[in-house]
């Protein structure tokens, strides 16, 4: 038995000395950032840095763990993951936690589960094992796009009823890139976009009346500035006050004097960028581009296809949860609820970052192996 566990503490030893160790640099790097600034915002003694540093830790052992697990694995276990987390979907809407009247997290004991922000990685693995095999010419075939469809709208439509339009529609945004990647004729994605275009107009009449507002606020944002224009006008008073080099750790007015709503999560950029200015925001867009680009190079030297869909599906969720984010607090975008990766103060989107990164480094580790 000794023997044993010291062969499997070797290769796991072993498998970790292969890693990729400029992507987790890159993660350790935006991790500082976050814990610098969740301290620069804990004033009342919330402890956000040490609940944050515990779950970041949590995660860190996660990604590792899951990267030295063989890619075989999580190949062979895409669908069963991903009819778990669409189970658990469906369970929040029987025994689901009520906050800020959504229905969207699990107690599952120490932590609080949203299992919508786990689908955005579960429907990418069921994809991506879904295109493994399948030969170019049959993609746009009306019978093989069946199952596909089903796997992106049955979470999209569950998501939506929590209601969590700006996860369910992250959900869909994410799932559409790996189709197209995996080469779906661009006559079908323009059909798809007239379509939405044209059913658009019809779908706001379904929308929440808060969700209807936050599109009235994004098209007029100084119609409300004290209501439902609030957050976005503080944001940009922020990062405007910010300037080039920014105020200075812990100078933030807008946070300190507790204008800027929800700093610690959603707009956790807003309160660094006044802080830290146009260099600091520049630095950080930096790190994540960096990232993304270390998680699109394993994707581009996959020799199995369901690594290279994996890889590029997590790195457009970076690049779509980092481009979302930023374009919310600054009044690009809509405001929609989504965390920026790694900074963000939140347990399910930091074990399920770390999750997708350990799956990118798995492929990178066992990026020899016969994925079969």
């Amino acid at each position: 038995m000794y023997e044993i566990r010291k062969n499997i503490f070797r290769s796991f030893v072993g498998k970790l000395s292969q890693i990729d160790w400029l992507l987790i640099l890159s993660v350790l790097f935006i991790a500082g950032i976050s814990f610098l600034t969740l301290y620069s915002l804990d004033s009342d003694k919330t402890n956000y840095v040490e609940k944050h540093f515990l779950r970041f830790t949590l995660s860190i052992i996660i990604l590792f763990v899951v990267a030295s697990i063989n890619i075989k694995f999580w190949y062979k276990t895409s669908y069963w993951i991903y009819a778990l987390v669409l189970i658990s979907l469906l369970l929040v809407d029987f025994i689901g936690l009520v906050s800020k009247g959504s229905k969207r997290w699990l107690d599952v004991g120490p932590v609080n589960l949203q299992p919508s922000e786990v689908m955005k990685i579960a429907v990418i693995m069921a994809l991506a094992k879904y295109y493994q095999y399948l030969k170019t010419d049959d993609v746009d075939k009306p019978s093989k796009l069946a199952l596909p469809i089903a796997l992106i709208i049955l979470p999209f439509l569950i998501v939506v009823k929590q209601p969590d339009l700006g996860t369910a529609l992250f959900i869909l945004i994410v799932s559409i890139s790996i189709l197209w990647l995996a080469g779906l004729n661009l006559k079908i994605f323009t059909f798809g976009a007239l379509s939405i275009l044209v059913l658009a107009p019809l779908s706001i009449s379904f929308l929440k009346p808060y969700q209807k507002n936050r599109i009235l606020t994004f098209l007029d944002p100084d119609k409300d500035p004290t209501g439902a224009g609030y957050h976005v006008t503080q944001s940009k008073i922020a990062i405007g006050s910010g300037g080039f080099f920014g105020k200075g750790f812990m100078e933030g007015s807008q946070t300190k004097l507790a204008y800027l709503p929800e700093p610690h999560t959603d707009f956790i950029f807003t309160a660094f960028a006044e802080q830290f200015g146009f260099v600091g925001c520049l630095i950080l867009i930096l790190l994540f581009i960096f990232l993304i680009s270390r998680i699109n190079k394993i994707s581009n030297n996959s020799r199995s296809n369901f690594g290279r869909l994996l890889c590029f599906g997590i790195a457009f969720n970076f690049f779509a949860y980092v481009g979302i984010n930023i374009g919310m607090v600054t009044g690009i975008l809509p405001v929609v609820g989504v965390p920026i990766p790694i900074m963000s103060y939140g347990g399910t989107a930091m074990i399920t970052t770390m999750f997708s990164l350990g799956l990118v480094l798995s492929t990178y580790i066992h990026r020899d192996e016969n994925i079969l």
